[in-house]
């Protein structure tokens, strides 16, 4: 990564702001997965160990609709991240203006202060200069360590950078470096695995890695688009209609590259109490009945695609795991990439329902990277330059 990092700047004494990604899930005020807060964690202890003045933390949660609105405060966060950093973590209830600044002003010496939600003012996601020149008040130096957000360019990521000295933190560099050895230099054979909903979400990352890749898997709802463009009869399965003819367009051209299901696990509902049935694509989908899940010949087919590849990348989960007798199909993918690790391949989870279902299945620490940003990751995954990124200091 040729941009700057906080390993490259002087931190005693400083001010330093702080971008993170703590858009986590919350139950009734209750966070169900810290996944994003853990991962801050390397980052913030680092600074804290250079005597900074204080740390203040920025980060938006949901899409709150018309300002400040209790559902989506980030205050829950506070405490957890105050026991993962095993010290206090203050929270000020505006992440402008006079009680951010008197906030910031009480903290002693080496403190940490978590300001609230961004999305509260919705100059945030214009990226609008006023609330950008505000927000840079509170620092002396700015830290992009949201990964998650930085294919956005909003105030908080990419309009402080006017008015502060911008570097990446920890998790930004080792996020970048793992998709941009992925997408520029991946050892070979590279495997890319696509999964999740729709095709239309994804035509330009299947484009894209078509170019790069030496395989690609298709799975999950895309896959039925891809079925009806080959003729197969897909029953009450979804398929995007208006996707059909670009999907035809993309098989023809992919070189034989795009491997699709062989079989799948049908579902005469989406429920757990469901009937399932398994098939074989070519065979159609029986009236009455959809696909769920990828089936196990299919699981085998993508084990011998993937027996000797030397980087992976998946993004998009195989069927709807939410339903256990639809999870198999993920799962098993998960293991595969689980098992080409410990082989020495290079594997990355790029964000999302993929990142749910790896560490459902206990298995986020037996691959290589598990990417904290779904859009981010697509987008590094087109070859795009994320602005979040681009807005930083190079070396």
């Amino acid at each position: 990564m040729n941009k700057m990092t906080i390993r490259d700047i002087d931190l005693r004494g400083k001010r330093v702001l702080v971008r993170v990604d703590f858009n986590v899930p919350l139950d009734g005020g209750v966070i169900t997965d810290d996944t994003r807060i853990r991962a801050a964690v390397p980052t913030l202890q680092h600074i804290l160990a250079q005597g900074p003045r204080y740390i203040a933390l920025m980060s938006h949660l949901g899409r709150p609709k018309d300002g400040p609105d209790p559902k989506f405060s980030l205050r829950p966060v506070a405490s957890a991240l105050a026991s993962l950093l095993g010290k206090d973590v203050a929270f000020a209830e505006d992440c402008v203006g006079e009680t951010a600044r008197h906030a910031a002003e009480a903290l002693p010496n080496g403190g940490v202060l978590l300001l609230e939600n961004t999305r509260y003012y919705k100059g945030e996601e214009k990226n609008d200069p006023a609330l950008s020149a505000q927000m840079a008040e509170l620092g002396d130096l700015f830290v992009m360590d949201a990964f998650g957000s930085a294919h956005r360019a909003h105030s908080s990521t990419v309009g402080v950078t006017e008015h502060l000295p911008s570097v990446a933190g920890f998790l930004m560099e080792k996020e970048i470096n793992y998709l941009a050895s992925a997408i520029e230099n991946p050892k070979r054979p590279f495997v890319a695995i696509l999964g999740g909903a729709k095709v239309s979400d994804k035509i330009a990352v299947i484009e894209s890695l078509l170019t790069k890749c030496d395989r690609l898997l298709i799975g999950g709802g895309m896959a039925n688009t891809f079925f009806k463009a080959q003729g197969f009869s897909t029953g009450n399965s979804l398929v995007e209609a208006d996707a059909v003819e670009t999907a035809r367009q993309i098989l023809a051209k992919s070189g034989g590259k795009l491997i699709l299901p062989v079989d799948a696990v049908l579902g005469d509902k989406f429920a757990d109490d469901a009937q399932t049935q398994v098939i074989a694509v070519r065979a159609g989908v029986p009236e009455g009945w959809a696909i769920y899940d990828i089936g196990p010949e299919t699981v085998r087919q993508f084990a011998q695609e993937l027996a000797s590849a030397q980087t992976v990348v998946w993004n998009g989960p195989m069927g709807v795991f939410e339903k256990d007798p639809f999870a198999a199909g993920t799962r098993e993918v998960a293991q595969l990439l689980a098992d080409r690790t410990a082989q020495g391949a290079v594997t990355i989870i790029g964000g999302g329902d993929s990142v749910a279902a790896v560490e459902e299945a206990g298995l986020a620490d037996k691959v290589s990277h598990v990417s904290t940003g779904g859009g981010a990751s697509l987008e590094m995954l087109e070859g795009k330059t994320l602005p979040g990124v681009a807005a930083l200091r190079d070396r």
